[in-house]
């Protein structure tokens, strides 16, 4: 029996307890005159949740403690008695029979991993056997206490419903405690970088060569990746992206048929579930030659099929859903009073959008803006395949450029030494990356809360 199927037994007998819960609230209902304070279902939601909750706990726990049970087991084995003494080898034979046994491989680089498969695999069946019979003892007992509180006056519902609130309590937490374990986790790298390399180096040179040993300051200076950052994400992408979003949304709240709009909306906003190699691909092999040949055309020196412009353009087309749709709810939720207002004034319908719309819907549309452009500063996949990854500092449009989100996959891939300056300065580069986009964030969510508070 596989862990899967323990816990679909134990949800299945969590069933029947809520069916048997259920089941006597309504004849403790029926044989005394009175009043239950809580409905039969949650006398059944009670009882299942002592049958499933424990049980599932243990099964948690227990699937944290016995791979290490196990592999003790099978170190006690007469055959391992061959295993080599250093923990580096007996680890690397111990994973390949571990491997063998639940069918992950089907041979072993190591004979030695072959003789452990069988007491592995017994070990495993003893563990599991174990925590089945544990987590029933943990169900039955569980789904006995609680039947028998099952009565008219005992508060089921305020039980259940504690249960749910505490529920939700940590599915809450864990997006914070997410944030604080990367917070922590980036810090704490990033002091180790700092140790080597000094801050002031970091955040003011003009030269990015990262050597492993060579922690000169002409080596990690990170400027030339924090200007193509801006130059592609913050700037490039922003003039693609801001006019078309902008007067898309116009188009579809102002001037398009309800039906034009019913169509035409949700064709722009298919753009924003396009994965970002496609566009990859497109920029690398559509647009990047194109710019080549029109930079060759136009006698612009140092063009290359790699560019700034040509990811800036692919990736404002990518984040046009994102601006036209926070425009779009902007704009809409401008009171009608206002356009009615600006109308019966003598005001034209391209000037009550100009004067009057756009200025009120101003907060929202600059929210979607800060918005797009923390999206934007974060995308790897497009750069990496349309900008290249060479560290310019360069004002030229056409030239090959690199940004941080790239760097930071490049000095991570492969077998890294956790020691060297080189690897953590990824590290370093990913928390001024957080940081930025978490302002960025901020900015904009307040500038849309602002927004709301007014004509809410």
């Amino acid at each position: 029996m596989s862990a899967m199927s323990i816990f679909i037994l134990i949800l299945g007998l969590g069933l029947v307890g809520w069916i048997t819960g259920r089941a006597r609230a309504m004849q403790k209902a029926a044989l005394q005159s009175t009043r239950a304070h809580s409905r039969p279902q949650y006398h059944g939601w009670y009882v299942a949740l002592w049958v499933v909750g424990p049980a599932l706990a243990f099964l948690f726990v227990w699937n944290m403690v016995s791979p290490g049970l196990v592999a003790q087991s099978v170190l006690a084995d007469p055959a391992a008695a061959t295993l080599p003494a250093d923990d580096f080898s007996r680890n690397a034979i111990m994973g390949e029979a571990r491997a063998l046994a639940d069918g992950s491989i089907t041979q072993a680089f190591n004979p030695a991993a072959a003789s452990l498969v069988e007491p592995w695999r017994a070990a495993q069946q003893h563990y599991l056997l174990i925590g089945l019979a544990v987590a029933l003892i943990l169900a039955f007992a569980g789904g006995a206490f609680s039947f028998t509180r099952v009565r008219p006056d005992f508060r089921a519902r305020t039980r259940v419903e504690r249960v749910v609130t505490i529920a939700l309590l940590a599915a809450s937490l864990v997006a914070i405690l997410t944030t604080f374990g990367i917070v922590f986790s980036l810090l704490f790298e990033s002091v180790r970088f700092f140790s080597m390399v000094s801050p002031a180096d970091f955040l003011t040179g003009l030269h990015w060569r990262p050597v492993s040993g060579d922690v000169n300051a002409d080596t990690f200076g990170a400027i030339p990746l924090f200007w193509g950052t801006i130059l592609i994400g913050a700037i490039i992408a922003m003039i693609v992206a801001i006019p078309l979003g902008l007067m898309t949304a116009i188009y579809l709240t102002q001037y398009a048929h309800v039906r034009v709009r019913q169509w035409l909306k949700p064709m722009i906003e298919v753009l924003a579930g396009v994965p970002t190699v496609v566009y990859g691909y497109f920029a690398a092999l559509t647009v990047g030659p194109a710019l080549r040949r029109l930079s060759d055309s136009l006698g612009i020196a140092g063009g290359s099929s790699d560019s700034a412009l040509a990811a800036g353009i692919v990736m404002g087309i990518m984040i046009i859903p994102l601006v036209s749709s926070m425009a779009d709810d902007s704009i809409a939720a401008v009171p009608q009073s206002m356009r009615d207002g600006s109308l019966a004034l003598g005001a034209t319908p391209s000037e009550t959008i100009r004067q009057v719309l756009i200025p009120a819907a101003l907060p929202g549309v600059m929210g979607g803006v800060l918005l797009a452009v923390s999206r934007a500063i974060g995308e790897t996949m497009i750069v990496v395949m349309a900008a290249g990854q060479s560290a310019n500092l360069t004002a030229n449009p056409f030239a090959s450029v690199t940004t941080v989100t790239v760097q930071i996959v490049k000095l991570m891939t492969g077998d890294q030494e956790f020691d060297s300056a080189k690897t953590l300065a990824a590290f370093a580069l990913g928390l001024v990356l957080f940081v930025v986009t978490l302002m960025l964030n901020i900015v904009a969510l307040t500038i849309v809360k602002r927004y709301r508070e007014s004509y809410e």
